[in-house]
């Protein structure tokens, strides 16, 4: 993908998203990986309604280099290129967003047995509700609440992919508890893609009369034998 390719598919990806609920106001950033640095939405823009021109590019090191001032979470996206890279090498897009239903799973009190990790000190988001989830988006740490921005929460990312990965489970996406999720992939639309299938698994979990029994280990067992999930 050329850069101005890059450019065009990041403000179609702002606008579909933006369109369909799944960012509102100027929630939510995205950013694509190019050979000689990175493009990533302006701080405090609106995703629906980008301008190609004025994304803010940078290189290599995260300097920017033209376009309006980039957006704070920067230093997120590129430490989970960093860390994601090293298990999927083609990683090149990161999206974030406020989803609501993803947001109000970490909002809830009380006992919640669904985000018990098989990973030791760990909460998920969700448990394996559906063979799509399992097979698309996967395992979904969530990570304890830091401010926007707070470099203590690409820290955590970063070390939370690299468990996962060395583990033997490469992720696509993490949850920021009270922000919303952050997933990544080889390309604009497959992460996006990624992302529709987190938020609509948690809009199921959301709904009163979901019984959210997660599939059982033989049934997640065919999946990745069969489509080759990361679970």
């Amino acid at each position: 993908m050329t850069e101005t390719q890059a450019r065009e598919e990041i403000c179609r990806i702002g606008h579909s998203l933006f369109g369909r609920g799944y960012v509102h106001a100027t929630a939510g950033n995205i950013s694509v990986r190019l050979e000689d640095g990175f493009l990533i939405t302006p701080t405090d823009a609106c995703l629906g309604f980008l301008d190609p021109a004025r994304l803010a590019k940078l290189d290599a090191q995260g300097h920017q280099l033209s376009g309006d001032k980039a957006s704070k979470t920067i230093a997120l996206h590129t430490r989970i290129y960093a860390a994601a890279r090293a298990f999927d090498d083609h990683t090149a897009c990161v999206i974030h967003t406020h989803s609501t239903h993803c947001v109000a799973l970490t909002l809830r009190t009380g006992d919640q047995p669904q985000l018990q990790s098989t990973f030791p000190q760990t909460h998920e988001l969700l448990p394996a509700l559906t063979p799509y989830f399992v097979m698309k988006v996967g395992h979904v740490p969530v990570i304890e609440y830091h401010r926007p921005g707070d470099i203590q929460a690409a820290e955590a990312v970063a070390q939370t992919i690299t468990r996962y990965g060395q583990q033997g489970t490469p992720i696509r996406a993490v949850m920021l508890a009270r922000l919303g999720p952050n997933v990544w992939h080889d390309t604009p639309a497959a992460a996006m893609a990624t992302l529709e299938e987190l938020e609509e698994t948690a809009r199921l979990a959301c709904m009163p009369t979901t019984d959210t029994h997660a599939l059982s280990a033989s049934q997640i067992q065919e999946l990745r034998q069969t489509f080759g999930a990361r679970w």
